[in-house]
This record gives structure tokens, C-alpha cells and sequence, in this order.
């Protein structure tokens, strides 16, 4: 027991026994005003009480509770206490005098719970509110002498918004003025809840920022359909540049929403769907206890897929990829976890054969996550020959290796852009399908590819360049105004990896249904309004389609298609058939000829049409 817990205990008691020697004493005083009550059945029934409500205080946690966070619950704890003192003391009066000073307990009990209760509830008050009127609410509230304290309106009167506000009125970690609420049910408009008025609906969001001086605004709607959400913010966006989002509703569930916990808006919440969530309950019957390697391990894609692994024990995790910075990176994150899984950081490059061979001999994984890739379209436009190496040349010598070494399953990591690609990288990217689709056919391991939209967030993604431009005062450059892509964010891209792998039969792409594209014009207007400007202040450029783009994306192809799911939310492909003997010569002979011959060789082999001559340089 801690001195302060005991200093807090012995004024609660020194408290309570003032109370109820005065209670008792009241109410002898209000039946007797001019009769001396210090008699002995006074006396026997003040010690009674006293000792009766120590006990039970103590015996149900009364003297534990954080006043200053009391609900009804206390107060019902309160009720429940008094009570027990007042008919123990009956009881005593009964047994030891014969007779029951009715009307006498009756006023004791009545002051006995409205004195203890007033004390906890004005201490309460007090702790959170301070001394100090509002005379525009008629109610005490918080104030600040900070000028820059935020004057905030909360969205949603529920039972998230409700815990937000006394979270936010009664912390001392931030400087705010809590205004009041808006709400779409009209049965609370022109009531108050928890202290705070209840100001209007979503439509009112203009007027009520205008008219109370808002500067801050939280969404407490962790509940509600993402696009009513979208909606919201982008009316609030509007009128306030500081608009932030709760948790999602399971936060809340678990207790866990706090005052720092709310986040500012990210652009994942304007893209009009709920973020996909894939049964990934299934992945820990194959993960735990096995050895798994990931590829590219230090990248975007391959650090989320490490860290959605590590949650279903592995026994062992091999890191690999090209530069060390970003395995170190991915190590150390993983190493402080106090994991009981095995990690092991591996420098390798998989354009290196000998050693990726040597890898996977030695540490035998049962499951390979190869999300190894150069991915950058005008890059790799103008440099075929590294795609190619990277891209074809190392999924081809991972996949055999896994083959060889009889890994239970290869899932590689593939891109929207290998569908009917234009480009070096979308060609290379459906190539390396066709590697493994080819080996899957005479291999006991599990082949299997998934394709990904846009990854919001990932290295090199459109979202941190216009982040980037937007800070330097713009413009943010667009390349065409109808351009559209799937987006998609990190955590749905990793758990659709880890997802494909546990239902593979081999041969199969697997595809999440991302709903509709979204223009990429879009994407940077709302990111531009989440950053707190209008168009006017940073304003959209466009540049003209690069080099290898495409004016919109496929997820499959139309003769890949099967009709249903195989899966909520999960699309499969089908095999195609295409030439291997083409593939081959492509990776055999690639060294020999010009890059452009090799470029145009790659997009008409991924597009399966007539494949030209190879002329040599």
C-alpha cells in the first residue's frame, strides 16, 4: 500500500465519519428540535452505522473507486452501501432496545447518501470542470487562459462521443474548449448530453462553426458507413482545418479510445469503402511452428507481410533482401516485440542464383513470400534490362529454388499493371506469372501470384509525392484527369498475401475485390482539403501521361475471369495458356539484344501475341 493510497484512504474515512455522526445527528435534531438527542440509543445507533459503513465500504470497494470518473454505477454502489448501514443499525436498535426509531433512520438515510454522494460528485466536478461559470451554457465547464486552446465541436452524441467529451474536459494533456455536439437524431437537438448542448445535425456543420468560433473538429462516429464518414469529412474539411477521426469501433469495444488515440484524417478515410478484412484466423494453423521466408522483407509490402506473419508464431523468419538498411530496419522493429519466433536477417540479391539457392537449402522454409520487385513504371522504362534481372530472372531462380528445396507454397507478389501491360514493368511483373504458373504444373509446390492495386502509403506511391508537394506550397502534378487506378491500403495488401497462400492449389492469381477506381484527381484534391488548403491555395497540375502508363488499370483480364469468388471479397483467375518455350528464351537470351528490342520482346510476350525476331546487337 502506497503512501498516497493510504493519505487518500484515511481522508476518505475521516470524511465518511463526519457524514454519518452528522447524518444521524440531523435527523434526531429535525424529529426533536428542543430535546436533547445525546441519549444512549443515539449513541449505539451513530457507532453502528459507523462501523456498518466502514465494513461494507471496504468490503465492496467503495473506498477504491476514481471519483473523479464516477458514473451511476457508483452511485448505485453508494445506494447499496447506505442501505446495508441503515438496516444493520435497525437491527441493532431492534435487538438491543426493542424498538425501531423509523422516521429517525429514514432522514438518516436520505442524508446519509445525498451528503456521501455530494462529496464524491463535487469532487468529481470539481477536478473536472474547475469553479469558474459559463454563463453562455449556464454551466461550469473548462476554461483556459491558452488563446491558442482548441475551440471543439464534436460530431456524434453517442456513446463514443460521449466518452470523448468527458476524456477531453477532464484531460491535462491537451488545451481544449469542448463546445458541444452535433447529431443526426433529432430526438437530442436543443437537449444536452453530458453537460454539453446538443447544437444541431451534420447539416448544421457551416453555421455552428461559424457562429461558435470552431477551430477543431472530431468525428466520433467509429460506427457509421464510411462513405456517411467521407461525407462528414469532406463537409468539415470545408469550414475547419483541423478535422480528426476516432478509432474504429473494436478500439472502442476494448476500451482502448483515449484523447490520444484520436487520429487527423487519413486519405484511406476518403476513398469511399470499407477496408476489406480477410479471414486471416485460417493462416495460423499453416504459419505456426514453420519456417517462413520473405523476399524484399525490407520494402513496403514485404515489412507489413513480416509483421502480419510474426503474429502467428512462426518458428523461424528469414528476412532477406538487397539492402541493408532496410532489413536492419525491419529486424530491429521485429527484435523488440520480445518475440518467441527466430529472426534471421539475410543479405542477398535474387538476381543471385548460387545464393538464393543456398538460402532456401539452408533454412528449408515451408512457406516463401517473394515480394522482390522493381516497381517503378517511367524507371523501368528506360532501364528493361534491370527489370527484366530483377523482376523475371529473380522470381524465376526463387521459385525454383523453393521447388527444389520442396517448399510447401511460393506466393508471389504481383501488380494490377500485369494485365494487358503497355509497359517493361507490367510485361516483366506478368512474365514472372508465367514462371510460375509454367512450374506449378510439374512442381509439388504450391505456386500461386496475387495482384495488387495502388498500395497507399508504399514507397514511391503516388500519396507521399503529393504529401511532399503540398508541403512545398504545390502545385501537386496530375498526369490526366481521367486517369483512374485501384488503391488499396498496406494491411489489406499483406493479409490478401497471406490470405492467397493458405488457399492455393496451385497455378491460381489471386485478386482483391477493391471496389470501384478512383480518378487520381480525386485522390489529390481530398488529400489537398485534408492537408487544411483549398485548390485555390495549392493548386493541381497536369503533367501528360508518362512514359508506359495507362489511363486506368485491370485487375484481370478478360480471359482470366472466373465468375464467383473464391472467397469474400477474394477474386481467383484462371490459367492462361501461353508460350513457355518464349519465356524461356526471353530470360536465356535476354543479355544479347538491344533494350528497346527486349522491351517490345517482353510487352508482346506478357500481351501473348506474336513474338518478333530477336536480332542480335
Amino acid at each position: 500500500m502506497t503512501a498516497a493510497y493510504r493519505r487518500r484512504l484515511l481522508l476518505l474515512i475521516v470524511i465518511d465519519s463526519f457524514i454519518v455522526s452528522f447524518s444521524i445527528y440531523m435527523s434526531h435534531f429535525f424529529l426533536n428540535p428542543y430535546v436533547a438527542v445525546f441519549d444512549g440509543i443515539m449513541v449505539v445507533s451513530a457507532l453502528t452505522l459507523l462501523i456498518t459503513h466502514h465494513l461494507y465500504s471496504s468490503l465492496f470497494g467503495m473506498y477504491k473507486k476514481k471519483w473523479r470518473y464516477a458514473s451511476t454505477e457508483e452511485l448505485f454502489g453508494i445506494i447499496f452501501v447506505v442501505t446495508l448501514s441503515i438496516i444493520s443499525t435497525t437491527i441493532i436498535q431492534l435487538l438491543a432496545f426493542g424498538t425501531i426509531y423509523e422516521r429517525a433512520l429514514t432522514i438518516t438515510w436520505m442524508l446519509h447518501i445525498l451528503l456521501i454522494g455530494g462529496v464524491r460528485f463535487a469532487w468529481q466536478y470539481y477536478k473536472s470542470y474547475g469553479l469558474t461559470i459559463n454563463p453562455k451554457f449556464k454551466r461550469a465547464k473548462i476554461v483556459t487562459n491558452n488563446p491558442n486552446a482548441k475551440r471543439t465541436l464534436i460530431i456524434g452524441a453517442g456513446s463514443a462521443g460521449r466518452m470523448l467529451a468527458r476524456q477531453m474536459r477532464t484531460s491535462n494533456e491537451i488545451e481544449t474548449d469542448v463546445v458541444g455536439f452535433l447529431d443526426d437524431d433529432f430526438t437530442m437537438h436543443h437537449l444536452t448530453v453530458s453537460g454539453l448542448p446538443v447544437l444541431g445535425d451534420t447539416n448544421d456543420i457551416e453555421k455552428i462553426t461559424s457562429k461558435h468560433s470552431i477551430n477543431h473538429i472530431v468525428i466520433a462516429m467509429p460506427s457509421v458507413k464510411r462513405e456517411r464518414v467521407k461525407t462528414i469529412i469532406q463537409d468539415s474539411k470545408k469550414v475547419v482545418k483541423n478535422v480528426q477521426t476516432l478509432p474504429m469501433i473494436e478500439d472502442i469495444a476494448l476500451g482502448n479510445v483515449s484523447v490520444n488515440q484520436i487520429r487527423d484524417v487519413q486519405i484511406e478515410d476518403l476513398l469511399g469503402r470499407e477496408p476489406v478484412e480477410l479471414d486471416i484466423d485460417s493462416i495460423e494453423s499453416e504459419i505456426k511452428g514453420r519456417t517462413v521466408l520473405v523476399t524484399g522483407a525490407g520494402g513496403s509490402i514485404g515489412s507489413e507481410i513480416c509483421r502480419q506473419l510474426v503474429k502467428f508464431k512462426p518458428e523461424r523468419l528469414v528476412l532477406l533482401g538487397h539492402g541493408e538498411n532496410s532489413i536492419y530496419t525491419i529486424h530491429m522493429e521485429l527484435s523488440q516485440l520480445g518475440l518467441d519466433t527466430e529472426l534471421v536477417p539475410v543479405i542477398a540479391d535474387v538476381q543471385d542464383r548460387e545464393r538464393i539457392f543456398e538460402v532456401v537449402n539452408h533454412y528449408g522454409p515451408s512457406y516463401v513470400y517473394h515480394a522482390a520487385a522493381h516497381k517503378h513504371v517511367p524507371l523501368m522504362e528506360v532501364n528493361p534490362e534491370e527489370a527484366i534481372k530483377n523482376n523475371v530472372i529473380g522470381t524465376k531462380n526463387v521459385s525454383e529454388a523453393a521447388d527444389a528445396a520442396g517448399v510447401k507454397t511460393f506466393v508471389l507478389v504481383s501488380t494490377d499493371k500485369a494485365v494487358n501491360p503497355p509497359n517493361i514493368m507490367g510485361a516483366t511483373k506478368r512474365i514472372a506469372e508465367m514462371v510460375i504458373q509454367s512450374l506449378s504444373k510439374r512442381s509439388q509446390t504450391k505456386f500461386v501470384a496475387v495482384r495488387f492495386g495502388n498500395v497507399l502509403g508504399s514507397r514511391g506511391s503516388v500519396i507521399p509525392l503529393f504529401k511532399k508537394q503540398i508541403a512545398s506550397g504545390g502545385p501537386v502534378t496530375v498526369t490526366h484527369p481521367d486517369m483512374t487506378r485501384y488503391f488499396m491500403t498496406i494491411p489489406e495488401a499483406s493479409r490478401l498475401v497471406l490470405q492467397a497462400g493458405t488457399l492455393a492449389s496451385g497455378g491460381e492469381i489471386f485478386v482483391l475485390d477493391m471496389g470501384e477506381p478512383v480518378k487520381i484527381v480525386d485522390l489529390a484534391k481530398n488529400l489537398i482539403h485534408l492537408s487544411g488548403f483549398s485548390e485555390d491555395e495549392i493548386p493541381i497540375k497536369f503533367a501528360g501521361i508518362r512514359p508506359g502508363e495507362k489511363m486506368y488499370e485491370e485487375l484481370l483480364g478478360d480471359d482470366e475471369v472466373y465468375s464467383e469468388p473464391i472467397f469474400p471479397k477474394i477474386l481467383i483467375g484462371k490459367t492462361v495458356e501461353f508460350d513457355e518455350d518464349s519465356v524461356n528464351k526471353l530470360v536465356r537470351e535476354h543479355m544479347n539484344y538491344s533494350q528497346e528490342l527486349v522491351k517490345h520482346y517482353a510487352i508482346n510476350l506478357a500481351n501473348s501475341q506474336k513474338q518478333p525476331e530477336l536480332i542480335a546487337r
